[in-house]
């Protein structure tokens, strides 16, 4: 006998559905697998006996209640979708909350409970920040701000060490030509930065690591970190002496 894959699965519906029913006999509560499977085999069922759709997805719900399955099945099973063959064709059964009732509500499995609450630092520090860029940049929550998009200007020394005091996940975006005021906080822990753009890449208190990574930042061209009186350097180059100091060809 040759039987198509959807006649395949309408047998292991089948199947599944009887296991469910003799368990049930046996005065047995049904899991998740068994409660689908008898659910979508009524709906078939009600549909091969010329049952509207409407007909059948009531049919479906009303097969088992919150006694008949396991505790936390009705929490798990919230939707389930069986494809039945009406006498007008096949149609896409829908059914919503088929166990009515029966909700463990915060004893579900799996459900998410409200930690204590929490609130967000005060900024310590704000700063007046302009993109330069012609596209807007944005900023998340713990991103080290000091090393932020080169084209942001802003005062990076002051930065230093600090993230933007806004709720964990968030950001802050900065518009094509817009300057806009910033709410820092330092970044807390045991102060280790790697990553970002690679200015600091250690403990951030650690001696001279401020001064190095201003360094980094002016020569790579961040605006804000050069030195007073001097034109950031283009990206990649280094910076250009403030007006004074002394040169390789002068000396001091």
């Amino acid at each position: 006998m040759r039987l198509t894959p959807t006649e395949r699965d309408r047998l292991l519906i089948f199947n599944a559905a009887q296991l469910a029913r003799a368990r049930q006999a046996r005065g047995l509560r049904l899991n998740v697998p068994e409660a689908t499977a008898l659910i979508s085999d009524t709906v078939c069922e009600a549909a091969r006996d010329g049952a509207r759709l409407a007909e059948a997805v009531a049919a479906g719900r009303a097969v088992l209640g919150p006694d008949d399955v396991l505790p936390g099945v009705a929490d798990v099973l919230t939707e389930i979708q069986v494809e039945a063959v009406f006498e007008d064709g096949s149609r896409l059964a829908v059914l919503a909350g088929p166990i009515g009732g029966g909700h463990t509500g915060d004893q579900a499995p799996g459900a998410l409970l409200p930690g204590p609450p929490h609130a967000e630092p005060s900024p310590v520090l704000t700063v007046a920040v302009t993109n330069t860029a012609t596209v807007p940049v944005s900023i998340t929550s713990h991103f080290h701000f000091f090393e932020a998009n080169p084209r942001l200007r802003f005062d990076r020394a002051a930065a230093y060490g600090m993230r933007l005091a806004v709720p964990a996940g968030s950001s802050l975006r900065f518009g094509p030509g817009e300057t806009r005021e910033a709410g820092l906080v330092p970044i807390g822990g045991t102060r280790v930065v790697t990553g970002f753009a690679g200015l600091v890449d250690g403990p951030l208190d650690a001696p001279g690591a401020r001064a190095e990574a201003l360094r980094r930042a002016a020569a790579c061209g961040y605006l804000g970190a050069e030195a007073p009186g001097t034109e950031p350097a283009p990206p990649g180059t280094t910076p250009a002496p403030p007006p004074g100091a002394p040169t390789p060809e002068t000396g001091p």
